[in-house]
């Protein structure tokens, strides 16, 4: 390899280990394990040295041909249409800034003078233990570059032999699958436009069988709203990689001399310990941004599954003071309020109060939810139109496709060119005028449909729709600094790092069937904390699939998130609601600690329950929750082990008080016992086996 010039940043556990002596871009030696304050970075350097004409294993950030990779290239593209053979040379010394909280950051900037292409890279390793990276291309020649791919790829080492993926679909979003990761590329790719279903909240890469708990592991997050790829290859020469970028289509991204592309980022993990090391990671991130919610995530009450687009003031008003006297503290309005809208066919794009729905507008029932005490919310979709519209009607060129060539209508809509100037003024106007007008808290900002054969400005347009939504995202917010913005795509079809850099939440599934949520949530919250993902309690039978399930179930899965009902409660009866007004007590009193703590989940042996829960940072208090998802194997008691704990500590383990227990043997299962963290998480207690779709949860105090 020659001369070397390293950089090592160490934060959370994590050690990332650089060769930045040029002249190419810099090389990653090592990107996992601490490797403590070590004073031998020459010598690792030196066992990197395959000698002769071997080939290195490694590959400096953006691999070419020219570097004696053969795989599939960090960058890709062409001069109109000229060979795409890339040369990157650095151009001036590698900039290095070390955190004093941990990590740090550096950037390179490279040139290739006969491609007239100029690169300027970016990576850093937070606090946290986070790697976050980006590209940026630079044109420099006259003509036009075209931008084919552009990856932000680490490197991963033999014993990562498994890849965790996710498939998925409609009210099933992000159902995990397991595959052997040998020789070989696999690949993630997305081209519905929008995150998708099945995105991967981590692409993960680990020891064979590893768990939430245990394994080596390394995660990518690809932080971009529009078409993305994952991916993970191994070649027999080399080491792996791991990494993924924007899912450009040809001609989308093209650059006149002066002109700049730039990639999204490309989110890192590392953890020795198994998944849960990784989501430490990313919520740690999370919550020590400056946009983070910082305030107590209000308990919210969303009308769709109580009046669907029957709306009338009388129903909603009543269904508002019942939610007031249960403790309920926001109020969303959800589809059916604008001009046109009784069902999904009509309306959308035409964003002004039905008169003859609303005859004095919004304010009777808005002003009804601020004199209860509650915040009010409200639905919007923005960036889709009906046919059946007077938007369509005034302005048919304002859909995202090619003239004179509608793409196939999903849903009964199609999707608005918002990278237009005259598009996005108006979509602006409009949430402006609402925003100004009725003053909500909170917008639940809806996108239901896939991007299909989308063009703008006679070229491919997902990634010009995408920073255009972005940008309409940022200026709403500009101009209403306090107002927060739920991220919902046909559920959780719009769920990653892009979109969540300016929204407050997203909306994990339309499926509120606890069941199936107990699967999407625990999936989901692999990269999200609690407190960023929506969790209701819905009516007894689900509307999605028909299957009905208990009310304690149902406020048992909906607790461990930000809380919310979705049912129409003025129909429930008296026991009914005594147990809702406990059950949102508990969230009130208990959100501190699920919206802050560790999240933590058990490699429980028996694949039929889940057992999780959260552990305050200081270890002092802890919720768990353990759910029965089908038959058991085990007739009779079963074991739980709990993780994350103090081992030193003394725990006193009770049965959550606001919320009913289950039954050992016939008699109610009262635990109030003192253990240790170590023999909780060693040994663990017995508890009763429960029927399907039955869960229970433990609250934990540390002794004196």
């Amino acid at each position: 390899m020659g001369s070397s010039e390293l950089v090592a940043l160490r934060a959370a556990g994590v050690s990332l280990v650089l060769d930045v002596a040029g002249p190419g871009l810099p090389r990653v030696l090592h990107w996992g394990a601490d490797l403590g304050e070590t004073g031998e970075l020459d010598q690792l350097a030196a066992a990197q040295d395959a000698g002769g004409n071997a080939l290195p294993p490694t590959v400096p950030l953006l691999p070419t041909q020219h570097d004696r990779w053969p795989g599939r290239p960090g960058l890709s593209g062409h001069r109109d249409g000229g060979p795409g053979h890339l040369r990157l040379s650095l151009t001036e010394p590698v900039t290095v800034v070390v955190d004093p909280a941990g990590g740090g950051a550096l950037t390179a900037t490279s040139h290739d003078p006969v491609a007239g292409i100029t690169v300027r890279t970016e990576l850093e390793l937070t606090p946290q233990g986070l790697v976050r990276q980006r590209h940026a291309v630079t044109s420099t020649q006259p003509g036009w570059w075209h931008v084919d791919s552009l990856l932000c790829l680490l490197p991963v080492p033999a014993q990562a032999a498994e890849v965790l993926d996710f498939t998925g679909h409609w009210a099933r979003e992000r159902a995990p699958q397991r595959s052997a990761f040998g020789d070989q590329t696999i690949a993630h790719e997305s081209r519905r436009g929008r995150t998708g279903f099945g995105s991967p909240s981590l692409f993960t890469a680990g020891t064979p069988g590893f768990g939430f708990r245990t394994g080596e592991v390394w995660g990518v997050h690809v932080g971009w709203s529009g078409n993305h790829q994952h991916l993970a290859q191994r070649l027999p020469d080399r080491d792996g990689v791991l990494g993924g970028g924007e899912l450009l289509e040809p001609g989308e991204v093209r650059l006149a001399q002066g002109e700049t592309y730039t990639s999204p980022w490309t989110h890192f993990a590392y953890s020795g310990a198994g998944l849960d090391g990784l989501s430490a990671a990313v919520h740690g991130w999370l919550r020590a941004r400056p946009s983070h919610p910082a305030t107590p995530r209000p308990l919210t009450l969303n009308t769709w599954e109580a009046v669907y687009f029957d709306h009338d003031l009388g129903k909603l008003t009543e269904l508002a003071r019942t939610a007031a006297e249960l403790g309920v503290e926001r109020f969303v309005l959800d589809d059916g309020w604008f001009l046109g809208r009784r069902d999904d066919k009509a309306g959308l794009g035409d964003w002004h109060v039905d008169a003859d729905v609303w005859p004095d507008g919004l304010h009777p029932l808005v002003d009804e939810v601020n004199r209860l005490g509650m915040q009010f919310g409200l639905w919007v979709e923005p960036e889709m139109v009906n046919p059946r519209s007077r938007l369509a009607e005034l302005h048919p060129d304002w859909v995202l496709a090619a003239p004179g060539r509608l793409p196939e209508e999903q849903r009964w809509q199609h999707v608005l060119d918002v990278a237009r100037p005259e598009v996005f003024d108006h979509l602006l106007e409009r949430l402006d005028a609402l925003v100004t007008e009725y003053r909500p808290a909170y917008l639940k900002w809806d996108h239901n449909r896939d991007l299909v054969e989308a063009v703008h400005d006679g070229a491919a347009g997902v990634h010009a729709q995408t920073e255009a939504v972005y940008r309409l995202l940022d200026a709403l917010r500009e101009r209403h600094p306090r107002l927060e913005i739920e991220s919902c795509s046909s559920g959780g079809s719009r769920v990653d790092l892009g979109v969540l850099a300016r929204t407050d939440r997203v909306w994990g599934s339309d499926n509120n069937d606890p069941m199936e949520r107990q699967h999407i949530q625990r999936w989901t919250g692999l990269l999200l904390p609690p407190e960023l993902l929506g969790c209701h309690v819905g009516p007894p039978v689900s509307h999605t699939n028909g299957r009905a399930t208990s009310l304690a179930f149902r406020c048992a899965t909906a607790l461990f998130g930000h809380a919310g009902i979705e049912w129409d409660i003025t129909g429930c009866t008296d026991d009914e609601r005594a147990a809702l007004r406990s059950w949102i007590a508990a969230y009130q009193r208990l959100r501190g600690l699920i919206h802050t703590g560790r999240t933590v989940r058990a490699d429980h042996p028996d694949p039929s329950a889940h057992l999780y829960g959260v552990v305050a940072t200081d270890g002092g208090h802890a919720l768990f929750a353990y759910a029965q998802l089908g038959s058991s194997a085990r007739d009779g008691a079963t074991r739980l082990r709990l993780p994350g704990l103090d081992p030193a500590a003394s725990y006193r383990v009770s049965l959550l008080p606001e919320l009913p227990g289950p039954q050992l043997f016939g008699r109610p299962w009262h635990p109030d016992l003192v253990l240790t963290g170590a023999a909780l998480a060693a040994h663990g207690l017995l508890a009763p086996a429960l029927r399907p779709a039955e869960a229970f949860i433990l609250e934990l105090h540390r002794q004196p």
